[in-house]
């Protein structure tokens, strides 16, 4: 498996989620982007199976440059 940071993301109704998780020790980051434009930062510890759960929520694939643009406003 890749070192390289993978990024996930997910639309709701009134709010977008994006998640990085590092793949060699699953910790991460979570934002929440609010309608207001306001950004939530969460570190996270994640388990091995983050991959599959991301998968069963309908996370979709996301890119470090979206999800940077997003962490510069937090």
């Amino acid at each position: 498996m890749s070192t390289m940071p993978k990024y996930f993301k997910r639309v709701f109704d009134d709010y977008q989620v994006l998640v990085k998780v590092n793949p060699v020790d699953f910790t991460g980051t979570e934002l929440i982007v609010h309608p207001n434009g306001t950004v939530e930062k969460t570190e996270m510890d994640f388990d091995e199976e983050i991959f599959e759960d991301l998968q069963v929520d309908e996370f979709v694939a996301g890119n470090a440059l979206e999800f940077n643009l997003h962490l510069a406003k937090s």
